[in-house]
């Protein structure tokens, strides 16, 4: 019957099993871990900014798996 004018919808692309920032996220983590081990091991309390760091990472990790699975159930 014609054209709408509309563009063809272009295809969806599958999801990921864990979204590209949360693997970041979790790279991140467990980097952080390793780096205060070896500075809690070599006696320097700087670990203590790695053990933050790894903290906020995995918390970001946690925030983007969720939002992915929420996007996922919206549609």
């Amino acid at each position: 019957m014609g054209d709408t004018g509309r563009a063809p919808a272009a295809p969806r692309q599958e999801p990921t099993l864990m979204p590209r920032l949360a693997l970041y996220a979790v790279v991140i983590c467990l980097l952080a871990v390793a780096a205060a081990v070896v500075s809690f091991v070599q006696g320097s309390w700087l670990g203590i900014v790695w053990v933050l760091l790894a903290g906020v990472s995995s918390n970001m990790a946690v925030y983007y798996v969720r939002r992915a699975k929420a996007a996922k159930t919206t549609g």
